[in-house]
């Protein structure tokens, strides 16, 4: 896998590449701290040019031959460990000749070493339970290769070997010519997935905005030349030169006995030899610049135009307290700043579809203070002048004392919840701060420390320190700007002049910033409640069930998987399935609209300021089926989120400037993709269509699909999804006692209005079309294709038969894996899904998709069909049965400790009527699990239903060719 690009998703699904490589966000190693009291006392006494220390709580070790490692006693989950290997080396070492070669060698790894010949790693980790390309997987990036290895500590076995391994990994890759040969075209096909326009444009820009450095020259992709022509020796001599013990660590975070796993990394890796006269391990620049560079690139697959405006300055490497204390200034000043360009989005006529600034790592030895705007209608002076006036605003007339106390409390509660949880981190969470360590020396102090660090330090913090950073992030010099656009408003931009002018001028005639709170209670009428009338308990899984007086049911299970969480939901039966097509589209949106208007007295800017330094987040929702109710809350503010429910419900509030706003923005944001379709966007709206019959309520969302929407009509319709509670049901799971929740229970859900009128959803008769359908959509320039193949039908409700149907989906997605990426090397990935559901009748849906050369997808097509054939003469293999249930079973051994998953889990069982305790039988389930029932079910539900769906690239008219 590579890692190297920055993208975000905003706007109904646009994809929006920006320009900047993956950013890290500044000291991510080091945990921010939790609230204190106001009277904590500021200490004098703290040394600020004193190292930060490291986390006692981690033992580091370093062998006779340079390898080092990292390793943390950490239960959670429970017979888990999270192992890394870390190699201080990626595509930035790459000779010419070797461009790629670091991430083919990452590929390599999984294709045979000395202990795991050929696939037998991925068996032996699979049969175990280990899920491949989910679980055990790897990363090539410019600067490092990081393998990743979750595993079960329960099998002394399955854990020995794991260090065989990582060993075999560091030093024993047979790298056999014949492979090498065979992965070519899987890692070819990697980088097809990644052509387009995004890359297009970035071969562009890259150069100037890297300026010339060895990171705009050695992409880890690599190129088509080297992949197709290097020599295996190539290889061999890359994996020679980096791939030892001193540019190594591992890293070994889990449920397991600390002196017994340093002894395994001692007596394993101790093995490797010492390299004498290793190949220096160059540190790779980018070199500053004195003027500002710009880059204007368009292209006619790109749908929207975005500026980014980017101030390089030399990286903050954080080693003394004193550097942790501005870290702590940076991430204040971040949200602060952030939070004021949201509010531009607030407004009846928002300047631009999104946009932030923000200050974190940037590459190589740099940070990097960014702004970006996606611009409207094009716009790009509007939208950049947008942002860039509100650092100009900080500039001139700085934060106010009401937005820095804000930001603190937000610091705080992010992560008061860490430190109460430090018990419960999931080992997971720690690893990443240790390759951290290794890669780029980031300090990683314990939650402890940081805890009370900041207990003694933040009130210290002022607001003209936090001010006075402006300066040092906003500067004309090593300055780049980068605008990408749709090639057809190419003639519409403005010109590199015109945007340095739009830049340099930023901030004229500005006012100070005008902080407006309300402070007035959420709810200005307590609501009288109703008590509980009866109780019925679940014991097998630990769950209680109440009845109101009022009607409404609330299911309760208390955790202790957390330490700090609380975990709601309702859902009742309606949905937009209830009204007519004429109100689809008010009813589709009415909880946003309503949503964006905040609730009660406060409009949506109020309420987020209301809520600054609380852990709560609660949101209704409409959907098709049904409506409800989701979120989480800590604890100690349990009641406020009790207040928010109770408000959703009661007080829904309009904002008609604000939804206009919204509105405004979606239909601009549609319109870009409509006058420049993406291939990925056409071929979606394709499947979207035909899986959906041509039904009008699955059609792509056209920007004259918002003159149906009515705010009033809209607000009308949510009141109505949310009028009866009584026909709701509640969930809580996690941290509390029942005894303590009953109170709040009793007085905000007891108090929702409710009748005995019980609703059902409509059944819209949407189907997925019965018989056989092909259709191709020609769409894009370049060389590659998408192919999905969908299999539909009528379904038993069982849990035997939806077991059989995941069965069938993982023991398929392993075949095709084997066939179509490793044997043919014509995918880089291949996904086998079952899904189903019982409303509005039991249907299934299995989907079978991967991409390729257009070239190969008949082939493909064809080996996918016979495999499907083969399933259904023979069944599945034993060997690959056995490795679904031990996938399933370590798998749900770890869900059975998440809170998400009981929620989630409560909430479909209640909603479709099944068993409370049907997770409690899995193992009886899984037995039914055999070669026969395997071939059943491939009969049974690759049926005659199939549609076949085809994304190739656009046909060249005679002329063109």
């Amino acid at each position: 896998m590579v890692r190297f690009s920055l993208s975000l998703s905003l706007l109904l699904g646009t994809t929006l590449v920006f320009a900047q490589p993956a950013a890290k966000p500044k000291s991510t190693s080091i945990k921010p701290a939790s609230r204190v009291s106001k009277s904590s006392p500021v200490s004098l006494s703290v040394n600020l040019n004193a190292p930060i220390p490291l986390d006692p709580g981690v033992k580091i070790g370093k062998l006779p031959n340079g390898l080092t490692y990292y390793i943390r006693k950490n239960t959670e989950p429970k017979n888990r460990a999270e192992l890394r290997l870390v190699i201080r080396a990626g595509s930035v070492l790459e000779t010419d000749r070797q461009q790629g070669l670091a991430h083919f060698m990452e590929h390599m790894e999984f294709n045979g070493t000395k202990n795991f010949p050929k696939n037998e790693l991925v068996n032996f980790l699979q049969s175990a339970g280990v899920r491949f390309g989910a679980d055990l997987n790897a990363y090539t990036g410019f600067d490092e290769t990081v393998y990743q290895l979750p595993v079960p500590t329960d099998s002394a076995n399955v854990f020995n070997q794991a260090f065989q391994i990582l060993e075999d990994w560091a030093h024993n890759a047979t790298i056999d010519p014949s492979e090498v040969d065979k992965e070519r075209g899987v890692i070819l096909e990697e980088r097809r997935l990644g052509r387009g326009a995004g890359q297009r444009m970035r071969d562009q820009y890259f150069p100037v905005l890297l300026n010339n450095s060895q990171y705009a020259k050695r992409l880890p992709i690599g190129t088509e030349e080297v992949l197709t022509t290097f020599k295996t020796e190539t290889l061999q001599q890359f994996y020679k030169d980096w791939y030892r013990p001193d540019l190594m660590a591992v890293i070994a975070v889990g449920d397991f006995d600390e002196k017994q796993v340093e002894g395994i990394i001692r007596e394993k890796f101790s093995r490797i030899p010492a390299v004498k006269d290793a190949k220096p391990r160059t540190e790779f620049t980018i070199p500053p610049h004195d003027d500002t560079k710009v880059v204007i690139v368009t292209d006619p697959e790109q749908p929207n135009t975005v500026v980014q405006v980017i101030y390089k300055r030399p990286e903050i490497k954080e080693r003394t307290l004193n550097d942790l204390r501005e870290s702590i200034k940076r991430g204040l000043f971040n949200t602060m700043l952030g939070n004021r360009i949201q509010e531009l989005t607030q407004r009846k006529d928002p300047p631009f579809l999104g946009g932030y600034s923000n200050y974190s790592n940037f590459l190589g030895n740099l940070d990097a203070f960014t702004s970006i705007a996606v611009a409207k209608e094009g716009n790009v002076e509007r939208a950049i002048r947008a942002v860039l006036d509100e650092n100009a605003r900080v500039k001139q007339f700085g934060f106010t004392a009401t937005e820095l106390a804000r930001a603190k409390q937000e610091y705080f509660a992010s992560i008061e919840q860490a430190y109460n949880e430090r018990d419960k981190t999931r080992s997971a969470s720690f690893v990443e701060e240790y390759v951290q360590n290794f890669t780029d020396k980031a300090p990683f102090t314990s939650i402890e420390f940081y805890y009370n660090f900041f207990k003694k330090e933040q009130e210290g913090i002022k607001l003209a320190e936090v001010n006075a950073l402006v300066d040092q992030f906003i500067h004309n010099d090593n300055r780049a700007v980068i605008v990408m656009a749709p090639e057809k408003d190419k003639g519409k931009l403005p010109t590199v002049d015109q945007i340095i002018g739009f830049i340099n001028d930023a901030g004229k005639g500005l006012t100070a910033y005008e902080d407006k709170t309300l402070n007035t209670p959420l709810l200005a009428k307590q609501p009288t409640g109703s008590p509980v009338v009866s109780e019925r308990s679940i014991k097998e899984i630990g769950v209680t069930e109440w009845t109101l007086k009022n009607g409404v049911r609330v299911v309760l299970k208390p955790t202790n998987f957390k330490n700090d969480q609380i975990l709601l939901g309702a859902t009742s039966f309606g949905g937009t399935s209830l009204y007519d097509l004429k109100d689809f589209q008010s009813a589709r949106f009415s909880s946003t609209l309503t949503s964006l208007g905040g609730t009660g007295e406060y409009n949506q800017i109020q309420l987020s300021k209301f809520l600054a330094g609380k852990q709560v987040n609660v949101f209704p929702y409409v959907g098709e089926l049904s409506e409800g109710i989701n979120g989480s809350v800590a604890p100690r503010d349990l009641e406020v989120a009790m207040q928010l429910l109770y408000s959703y419900f009661t007080q829904p509030r309009k904002d008609a400037d604000v939804v206009q706003g919204f509105i405004s923005n979606q239909r601009s944001a549609l319109q870009n993709q409509i006058n420049t379709p993406t291939p990925a966007r056409v071929f979606q709206d394709t499947v979207s269509v035909t899986l959906g019959g041509n039904n009008p309520r699955r059609q792509p969302l056209k920007p004259e699909d918002f003159d149906k929407v009515d705010l009033d009509r809209a607000l009308k319709i949510y009141q109505e999804r949310f009028a009866n509670a009584a026909d709701f049901t509640f969930f809580f799971v996690g941290t509390f006692k029942e005894e303590q929740l009953k109170p709040l229970i009793e007085k905000y859900i007891g108090g929702l209005p409710a009748s005995d009128k019980a609703e059902k959803f409509k059944d819209l008769g949407i189907r997925i079309p019965a018989g056989q359908i092909s259709k191709t959509v020609y769409k894009g320039v370049d060389p590659k294709a998408s192919v999905q193949l969908v299999y539909s039908g009528d379904l038993t409700w069982s849990p035997e038969t939806t077991t059989q149907l995941d069965a069938l989906a993982e023991v398929l997605e392993i075949k095709l894996t084997e066939k179509l990426r490793e044997e043919e090397a014509g995918v880089y990935g291949v996904g086998s899904n079952a899904a189903y559901s019982k409303y509005p009748v039991p249907r299934y849906t299995f989907r079978i998709s991967f991409g390729c050369a257009p070239e190969n997808v008949e082939k493909l097509i064809a080996k996918t069909q016979e495999l499907v054939n083969d399933l259904k003469q023979k069944g599945a293999l034993p060997a690959d049965i056995a490795k679904f249930k031990a996938e399933t079973r370590r798998e749900t051994e770890v869900q059975l400790k998440d809170n998400q998953f009981w929620l989630s889990y409560l909430q479909n069982q209640y909603y479709n009527g099944d068993a409370p305790d049907e997770v409690l039988h899995e193992d009886e389930l899984l037995k039914k699990v055999t070669v026969e029932s395997t071939k059943e079910a491939a009969n049974t539900y690759f049926g005659p239903n199939f549609i076949r769906l085809v994304l190739l690239p656009e046909k060249k008219s005679e002329s063109g060719k």
